[in-house]
C-alpha cells in the first residue's frame, strides 16, 4: 500500500507538470483527488489495513494529499500568471495615442433664429401655435379667401396629394384653425415648414419654413401692426433698426403691406448686402380680411386684426448675413461651426 501511494504521488506531480494549462490541470486534480480518484479510493481502501497500521497510513496518505494540492496550487498560479501575460501582450494600450475627441453638437442657425423669433414675440404676449403640414384645401386657401381659379392654387406652385388635401405652402392655415375653436383676443404665432414647387437656388427650396403671426381683438389698428412689426425689428436686427411699408395685395388681408428694415450692415446708406438700396425687404403684413374673419364666425364689425409672415430661412440668412440658402441644408460642418 505504502508502494502503492508513493506511486501515485510521483505520477501525479508528474502530469501536473506536464498539464500545460488549467482545463488539463483540473483533469488532473479530479482523476486523484475527486470522489472516484485515485487517492480518495486508496482512503476507502483502509479497512484491509491491519489496525494497528492504520494511523501511520492515514497519516502517509494525507501528506500525499497536501503535497499533491500544493503542487496543484502552485501550477494553478504559475498558468494564470502566464495567462495573464498572454493577455497583456495581446491586448496591450498605447497610452501615448491621442484620445478620441467627443465633439457636442449644438444648435443649427434656422433654430437659433426661430428661438429668437419666439422670444420676442412671447415676450409680447404672443402663443406659439403649430399645425400640420399635411392641410386640407379648405384651410391652406378657401377659409383664407382665395378661390378656386386663384393662381396661388395653381398645380405648378402647390404640391397636391388629392384635390383636397396637399402639401401646406404657408402656416396661415393654422391661424384659421384657431380663430374656429378660441374667440378673441388673440394672439399668436404659427411657425412650421411648408412646401412650394420651386426650383432649388441661392434663394429658393421646395421644403423651407414660415413664422406666421395674427392679432384679433377689438380697435386694432394699422397703427398697431406698424407698432408691433418696429419692435419686432429693433429686438431683431438692433435698436437703430427703422422701418417703412409699401403697399401690396394679399387675399387674406386689407389694406397690405410689404415691410423693409434698414440695412443694419451699412445703417442705410447703400451697400452690397442691401444691393446699394439701403434697405431689405424683409415680411408682408396686413389687415386680417372681413371675409376671413366672418368665415371663422368672428363679427368684423365687432373685431378686427392683423397678420403678418416672414421666411425663417430669410431671418437667419439676413441676421447672419448668409448669401446662399442652400449652405443651409448642406451639413457642411466648416459652414455650421462657425454658429
Amino acid at each position: 500500500m505504502k508502494e502503492t501511494l508513493q506511486k501515485i504521488k510521483e505520477e501525479t506531480i508528474k502530469k501536473i507538470q506536464s498539464s500545460g494549462d488549467l482545463d488539463n490541470l483540473n483533469e488532473v486534480r479530479v482523476a486523484v483527488l475527486g470522489k472516484k480518484g485515485e487517492l480518495t479510493s486508496l482512503l476507502k481502501s483502509m479497512k484491509d489495513v491491519a489496525p494497528e497500521d492504520r494511523p501511520a497510513f492515514g497519516q502517509l496518505v494525507n501528506q500525499a494529499r497536501t503535497e499533491i494540492e500544493a503542487a496543484l496550487e502552485n501550477a494553478k498560479k504559475t498558468m494564470e500568471e502566464k495567462q495573464l501575460d498572454m493577455r497583456l501582450k495581446s491586448e496591450v494600450i498605447d497610452v501615448t495615442l491621442p484620445s478620441k475627441k467627443l465633439k457636442a453638437g449644438h444648435r443649427h442657425p434656422n433654430t437659433i433664429a426661430l428661438e429668437e423669433v419666439e422670444r420676442i414675440f412671447t415676450g409680447m404676449g404672443y402663443e406659439v401655435v403649430e399645425g400640420p403640414e399635411v392641410e386640407r384645401d379648405y384651410y391652406n386657401f378657401e377659409a383664407l379667401n382665395i378661390p378656386a381659379n386663384h393662381p396661388a392654387k395653381d398645380e405648378q406652385d402647390t404640391f397636391y396629394i388629392n384635390k383636397d388635401i396637399l402639401l401646406r405652402t404657408q402656416t396661415s392655415g393654422v391661424q384659421v384653425r384657431v380663430m374656429e375653436k378660441q374667440k378673441p383676443p388673440i394672439r399668436m404665432i404659427a411657425p412650421g415648414r411648408v412646401f412650394r414647387a420651386d426650383e432649388v437656388d441661392a434663394t429658393h427650396s421646395p421644403s423651407f419654413h414660415q413664422i406666421e403671426g395674427m392679432v384679433i381683438d377689438k380697435d386694432v389698428t394699422f397703427a398697431d401692426l406698424k407698432g408691433t412689426l418696429a419692435e419686432f425689428a429693433k429686438e431683431m436686427f438692433g435698436e437703430d433698426t427703422k422701418v417703412k411699408f409699401r403697399p401690396h395685395h394679399f387675399p387674406f388681408t386689407e389694406p397690405s403691406a410689404e415691410m423693409d428694415v434698414s440695412c443694419f450692415k451699412c445703417g442705410g446708406k447703400g451697400c452690397r448686402f442691401c444691393k446699394g438700396e439701403g434697405w431689405i425687404e424683409i415680411l408682408g403684413c396686413g389687415m386680417v380680411h372681413p371675409k376671413v374673419l366672418q368665415g371663422c364666425n368672428i363679427d368684423p364689425e365687432e373685431y378686427s386684426g392683423f397678420a403678418f409672415g416672414v421666411g425663417l430661412e430669410r431671418i437667419a440668412l439676413l441676421k447672419y448675413e448668409i448669401d446662399d440658402m442652400r449652405l443651409l441644408y448642406e451639413n457642411d460642418e466648416r459652414f455650421l461651426e462657425q454658429f
